[in-house]
């Protein structure tokens, strides 16, 4: 009989299960037309806020726990883990999903065919990759929520899209062979493909299989750094992300930090300084630099940018590039630093594709930065405009400010501390002043006797709950920045002790074997 216990103990692959199942069910009830597809589909996200908060309490107390799948001990069988990083992604994942998902109730979710269904194989992707501690079922994980993305970007179908849609597709394509090429190179190398099993088999290589073993690594990081928009590998998501329909870009916003995950789970597990071994430290020369080019450029891309979901986009890619630095400078301050700043960052980056949704609707589709009147809420947008500014920007009050002050003094006695302090706040600052000079366009007030836009649809309140959702979590990252930090702290301490991580996967018991009625019966003579 099923109990409480056995749900307590599953409830690491509810984050996959529910979404797959419920994404079955609801093709078929697409297929039907039915009236309760969208109420199946946020109950489904709001299950999984749940669970990603049961899981968050959970890993809060420190401990990483590991699920079986088949009741096969790891290396040889698939397994999955949860430690506080995997914990806060889960949870990043199903507040986006809450919010895209609301919005597009207010009708982008029927401009085209399955939405709610590519939503939910979407998430179950994004899950699948936050919990499986085994490379090759990452590849799994994420070829489903790329083919999820695929179908999601096209959704309500548009010449800008399609165009958009296939440059991401072959982009991606590429990087899911390379990824292929790579795992194909450990397996041959250290016999597995177990995340936590390389972390201990790789170090022991001799010298003759180092510079493949670098290869493989490195390989893997393209791979991920495709996924995160680093520099020279982001110039597919400006277009994608400003082509997309808003809910859609949004929930894309925690895409990107699916490859900012992976790269933090392999260089702190295979590559950090306490991996030994010809890895150690293999990514700390090349990432920290590569970040800061990729902070630059996107600032520079947003001062040029001549539509605001274009803006946006490139605010996207400058947080990436914030996040790898932190990840690439690889000491427990700007580890925490960066687990601090992606909180705030995925969060602000959805509510941006939304409020440019809203802004370019009350100006009549037209999200171009020029002067053009504005039919419906001057002084919301505007001031919606404005906070998500300041949050994005880093300036105080909000969080977003306190997570670049975290990263910048941790990073100060660092090689390349100069360069970091510098950079980051230079581009902060023409950040600011591309959303300054948007802002001025977007808001100016028009000479008397302009002609107002219609508007091709009435204000409705899905779409001001998620902006007004989306906005009190911002805030309240600022609120409750000391509890942050210390998540964030605490985080960060874990992944570079990787012990707790690699006990808990390799040293994970298979469970009990089941009651056999069966045999009880023959035994019994009730069944021969």
């Amino acid at each position: 009989m099923w109990t409480v216990a056995d749900m307590v103990n599953h409830l690491l692959i509810l984050p996959i299960v529910l979404p797959l199942l419920v994404g079955a069910l609801l093709v078929l009830l697409e297929k039907a037309q039915s009236r309760w597809v969208g109420a199946v589909s946020l109950a489904s996200v709001l299950a999984l806020v749940w669970v990603a908060v049961q899981l968050l309490l959970q890993a809060d107390t420190g401990a990483v726990q590991a699920y079986l799948l088949g009741n096969w001990r790891a290396p040889w069988g698939i397994a999955l883990a949860a430690d506080r990083l995997t914990a806060l992604m889960l949870m990043l994942t199903s507040l986006v999903a809450l919010a895209s998902l609301v919005y597009a109730l207010g009708g982008d979710d029927r401009k085209g065919l399955h939405f709610h269904a590519l939503l939910q194989f979407q998430l179950m992707g994004l899950n699948g990759a936050f919990l499986t501690a085994d490379l090759f079922n990452l590849f799994v994980f994420f070829e489903v929520l790329l083919a999820a993305s695929y179908g999601l970007l096209l959704h309500g179908a548009s010449a800008e899209r399609l165009k958009a849609s296939v440059h991401y597709v072959v982009f991606n394509l590429a990087g899911s062979a390379l990824f292929l090429i790579a795992v194909s190179l450990l397996y041959a190398l250290a016999g597995t493909l177990n995340m936590a099993d390389l972390a201990v088999k790789l170090p022991q290589l001799g010298p003759e299989n180092t510079a493949l073993a670098q290869a493989a690594v490195l390989l893997l990081v393209v791979v991920f750094a495709v996924k995160a928009a680093l520099l020279p590998l982001y110039f597919w998501l400006p277009a994608t992300y400003a082509a997309a329909l808003a809910p859609v870009a949004a929930l894309f916003a925690i895409m990107t930090k699916v490859g900012v995950y992976a790269i933090a789970r392999i260089s702190t597990l295979m590559t950090g300084s306490s991996s030994g071994g010809s890895l150690a430290g293999l990514l700390t020369t090349v990432l920290p630099v590569l970040a800061l080019a990729t902070l630059v450029l996107a600032a520079i891309g947003a001062l040029a940018a001549q539509r605001l979901r274009g803006l946006v986009a490139y605010l996207v890619v400058a947080s990436a590039g914030t996040l790898l630095l932190a990840i690439g400078l690889g000491t427990p301050g700007t580890l925490a630093a960066g687990l601090f700043y992606v909180v705030n960052s995925t969060l602000i980056a959805c509510l941006w594709f939304l409020l440019a949704d809203r802004i370019a609707w009350a100006r009549g589709g037209d999200d171009a930065l020029r002067p053009r009147p504005l039919q419906y809420g001057w002084g919301l947008f505007g001031g919606l405009f404005f906070v998500a500014a300041v949050a994005v920007a880093g300036v105080p009050p909000l969080a977003g400010f306190f997570g670049k002050a975290l990263l910048l003094q941790a990073a100060g006695t660092t090689a390349l501390g100069g360069w970091v302090v510098g950079l980051v706040l230079g581009s902060s600052l023409l950040m600011m002043v591309a959303l300054a000079r948007a802002g001025s366009q977007l808001f100016w007030k028009p000479a008397a006797g302009s002609a107002l836009p219609p508007l091709d649809t009435p204000p409705r309140l899905q779409h001001h709950a998620a902006l007004f959702g989306l906005l009190g979590l911002v805030l309240a990252c600022a609120v409750f920045a000391g509890p942050l930090q210390t998540y964030a702290q605490a985080t960060a301490q874990q992944l570079t002790d990787r012990r707790p991580y690699l006990d808990a996967v390799l040293g994970a018991q298979p469970a009990p074997a089941a009651h056999d009625v069966r045999q009880e019966m023959r035994e019994r003579g009730e069944l021969k």
